[in-house]
């Protein structure tokens, strides 16, 4: 865990937020963070992040401080850096021992967070489920071959209706901050990148910015658009490539100008290739070439981003650039991008009736994937785009 840049020991109201590991939920929890600092605008809100997220929470305008934890660093190690700070409260957003495990080694004397087993003793307020909040329960895979063989429905893809707003997980989030007594209400998740990092950015990834010779396809194009083809949690998330690569090809076919960025992280190089390849010309495989803030800059750049469920599509709404998502094993309405019902967003799914799984790889046939077809695709990204 890297020091703080100043010690915020000794302050009367100093609020620990312990964050979540994954990216997309990171995002999910920006709501609760913005009510947070709207209830307590004279406290100190410091988040404990891993060291792989910091970049996220750069010049946040919710938060007064970030420190950070190494992958495999040990909660006594963590809890003996906080206890230095002498927080007055932790709000726990993760529902594991860990997190609780933490708060307590540190005598932090407020500990908040969501009563899980294991970790009940550790909190000095455990908070029961909110109403309203739905879980994602793995189906088992005797479970999805019993639905499969009791229906006859068929599994077109289709736009989803805007989802129930209270089952969205950003609600469980704010919940746990409006014990802190925040407004529970919801608002748009909302990140943060300045003009000069998007200058850099742009100087960094098109030569053409800089004077120099135009060496690569960036340095011709105005219209960039997204692909994240990749999904860290498993392949049960991720549409075909070929999809992504007929829908890149019949938007570059019809705009010779557009050039499409597949970003993602080192592991997604090898899927962003095979959409590169695939389509034939028009996009720029960039996936694993950029820090987290240099992909925030290249998202925020886009007029349009075409991804399956995963951190950069929660990333690019919470940006405000328009997202079109295929949702394959997970539910639109518990983790769809953006403020639920927001319509600047196109979110698709099959009616597969073994669908949402949860599961991170599909026992039978991906069927709730490839019944979205990349004609209905791509004629959202066409309806986004005469749009703006």
């Amino acid at each position: 865990m890297t020091a703080p840049p100043h010690s915020f020991a000794g302050l009367p109201d100093c609020i620990l937020i312990r964050g979540v590991n994954w990216l997309g939920d990171a995002v999910m929890t920006t709501p609760a963070l913005q009510r947070l600092r709207e209830a307590r605008p004279r406290a100190r809100l410091v988040l404990l992040t891993q060291e792989k997220l910091a970049g996220l929470w750069q010049n946040h305008p919710s938060l007064d401080g970030l420190l950070t934890c190494a992958a495999g660093e040990s909660p006594w190690a963590v809890a003996g850096r906080l206890r230095a700070e002498a927080f007055s409260t932790a709000l726990l957003l993760p529902n594991s021992p860990r997190a609780a495990l933490e708060a307590w080694l540190a005598r932090i004397p407020q500990r908040i967070g969501y009563a899980r087993p294991w970790r009940n003793w550790l909190l000095t307020q455990p908070l029961p489920p909110r109403p309203g909040q739905a879980r994602m329960a793995k189906r088992s895979v005797r479970e999805i071959r019993r639905l499969i063989r009791r229906s006859g429905a068929s599994t077109a893809g289709a736009p989803v209706s805007p989802p129930p707003r209270a089952s969205h997980q950003i609600h469980d989030y704010l919940h746990l901050a409006a014990a802190l007594g925040a407004n529970p209400e919801p608002l748009a998740p909302r990140l943060e990148v300045t003009a000069d990092e998007l200058r850099q950015t742009e100087e960094a990834f098109l030569p053409g910015k800089r004077g120099q010779a135009q060496a690569s396809p960036l340095a011709v194009s105005r219209r960039l658009l997204g692909l994240c083809p990749g999904a860290e949690y498993g392949l049960a998330k991720r549409w075909p490539a070929e999809r992504f690569a007929a829908v890149a090809r019949a938007v570059v076919r019809e705009d010779a100008n557009c050039l499409w960025l597949a970003l993602g992280g080192p592991r997604d190089w090898p899927v962003c290739e095979e959409v590169a390849r695939r389509a034939g010309g028009g996009v720029l495989n960039l996936a694993g070439q950029t820090s987290l803030r240099q992909l925030m800059a290249l998202l925020k750049l886009c007029r349009v981003v075409l991804t399956n469920d995963s951190g950069p599509m929660h990333v690019a709404a919470a940006l405000g650039t328009p997202v079109v998502v295929p949702f394959g094993s997970t539910s639109p309405a518990l983790t769809g991008p953006g403020q639920p019902g927001d319509p600047r967003h196109r979110l698709f799914s099959s009616d597969a009736p073994c669908a949402p799984c949860f599961r991170r790889h599909c026992p039978i046939d991906l069927r709730c994937l490839t019944a979205i077809s990349a004609d209905d695709v791509t004629q959202a990204v066409r309806q986004i785009l005469a749009a703006l």
